[in-house]
């Protein structure tokens, strides 16, 4: 099983993600470090198991946050960039919220897989455009708010116009430290059959979450509170990822 970490990234820091509300994030209080500083979270993630996969969220961009100095909108490209340059074999995962061309344009020199997000697109032809032009890298992100699903229902009727990575994004279970949504997974797992290599998001808190997924097909995990709570230990990790 691959367990990716995440780092949720907004106004240059690293935050702690909780149940999707956006608003009331913080910046981040781990048990693995004492900053919230972008590198040294990577840096501290890292000691715990030679990670293959970082995913990361970039919250300005997600919430298309204006700029208050010209007429661009927000992001954390530039510490996006330095994590990158920092870890060359660390392939990151970045979701900053694409949904037109010329937000494609702006992350398609970094050396990063694209993740996008059924919540930042209005319909299937839009989704459509933006996965076809970044090719085969691209990763689908199934967006569960708290409330519902957000995005195209073609997308979650069908695995039609599925890449081979999937994301399943739970927000009402990101940081809530309750479990993850096994119903939803279960569902989504039987609509992909074997063809889609899904990825739990939210709620994972250790390891017999993650012995459960495994068994139940799912092909990966997203985690970051379990990670710097300390729920997770290097043996666990490295017995999984073996």
């Amino acid at each position: 099983m691959q367990i990716i970490p995440v780092i949720d990234l907004l106004n240059g820091v690293v935050v702690h993600a909780k149940k999707g509300e956006r608003q009331r994030y913080q910046a981040i209080v781990s048990a693995l470090t004492p900053t919230s500083q972008p590198l040294d979270i990577v840096a501290a993630l890292m000691t715990l198991s030679p990670f293959q996969q970082l995913y990361i969220a970039d919250l300005n961009a997600i919430q298309k946050l204006p700029n208050t100095h010209n007429d661009s909108q927000q992001n954390n490209l530039s510490v996006i960039t330095t994590i990158a340059q920092h870890y060359p074999n660390l392939t990151l995962w970045v979701d900053a919220g694409i949904s037109n061309q010329a937000e494609l344009d702006l992350w398609a020199s970094l050396p990063i897989k694209l993740i996008l997000g059924s919540e930042n697109f209005s319909s299937i032809e839009q989704y459509l455009a933006i996965s076809q032009a970044i090719g085969t890298q691209s990763i689908l992100s199934l967006d569960f708010m708290p409330t519902r699903y957000q995005g195209p229902q073609e997308l979650l009727a069908s695995n039609t116009y599925w890449p081979q990575e999937v994301i399943v994004m739970s927000l009402a279970h990101v940081g809530a430290n309750q479990g993850v949504n096994q119903a939803l997974l279960a569902q989504l797992k039987a609509q992909a059959g074997g063809d889609f290599n899904l990825y739990a998001a939210g709620g994972v808190r250790d390891i017999a979450d993650l012995n459960a997924l495994s068994a139940s097909g799912i092909h990966g995990a997203l985690i970051a509170t379990a990670l710097h709570s300390k729920q997770l230990t290097q043996q666990q990790l490295a017995s999984l990822q073996q």
